[in-house]
């Protein structure tokens, strides 16, 4: 058992099944960030490459195109239905999937990249986490990843959170530095930890891009409520509360869509970079 069990099982629960079938959803939606964080990473023919968080493969089949056959990326995540979508096409010769926890995984020191989008903000004790995949660089080996700015910069989030929490009991205060998507959002925490795990020249750049949620305001709110923190704030909630809270999402992006043009909130992410 690891420290992560939680996220494990939460993971590989209704959420990981549900963002397997919205895949290619959620690459859209990510897809500014991730060609940032790509472009960041700059792999090189060649490279071997470990993509932490895969998901359901989107970067990963990038980053394997960008190696070419003379690369290797492994793709790592705890999601058995994210992996399961993941391997639901043609794999490359290149590109292994490999169902584990990131953070304990026994993984050979000849890595030129470490890669995440959205995907190292889980781990439960972090530095220990960095610490052991810096064991997977060579000397002077790369860490590059994208991670989020804090919620209230993010519109995807404040927006919908905002008009949910008017149909939810008070929440108690969350612990900001808890696994989960925000975790990072703190720059110099972020820099603390990655430091203490041994890497050097460290650079945490701002990113700010758009979030497209199409031109359906219903859409735009089944995506919000059923995907990210606003479905954690739901998780115990009853149908009828969900969808009180769908019909007053949809509402707000419909008064805030200007003329059908598509719905596209703010999203604000750190593009990380870093040396071991």
């Amino acid at each position: 058992m690891s420290g992560n069990d939680d996220q494990i099982a939460y993971w590989n629960g209704p959420i990981g099944e549900k963002w397997a079938r919205f895949q290619t959803v959620m690459d859209a939606n990510l897809s500014e960030a991730s060609d940032a964080a790509l472009a960041l990473a700059a792999p090189k023919a060649g490279e071997r490459v470990l993509d932490i968080g895969c998901g359901a493969g989107t970067t990963s089949r990038a980053l394997a195109a960008m190696v070419g056959p003379s690369g290797r990326v492994t793709a790592v995540d705890v999601s058995r239905p994210l992996l399961t979508q993941a391997r639901s096409a043609a794999v490359p010769a290149n590109l292994e999937f490999l169902e584990a926890d990131a953070s304990v995984q026994a993984f050979g020191a000849d890595h030129d990249l470490l890669f995440s989008r959205f995907g190292v903000m889980f781990f439960d004790v972090p530095a220990a986490a960095f610490a052991h995949l810096r064991g997977a660089l060579k000397p002077g080996g790369r860490l590059a990843f994208v991670c989020w700015r804090p919620a209230a910069q993010n519109e995807w989030v404040s927006l919908p959170l905002e008009v949910a929490m008017r149909f939810v009991p008070p929440q108690p205060p969350a612990d900001p530095h808890a696994p989960g998507p925000f975790a990072f959002a703190d720059p110099e925490r972020l820099r603390g930890i990655l430091a203490k795990a041994g890497f050097k020249d460290i650079a945490i750049t701002p990113f700010d891009g758009h979030m497209n949620l199409g031109t359906s305001p219903a859409d735009a709110a089944f995506q919000v409520v059923n995907l990210g923190p606003t479905a954690r704030l739901l998780h115990d909630a009853d149908d009828d509360t969900r969808a009180k809270v769908e019909a007053a999402v949809r509402e707000m992006f419909a008064g805030r869509q200007k003329d059908g043009e598509a719905i596209r909130p703010a999203i604000a992410c750190w593009l990380v970079a870093a040396k071991a």
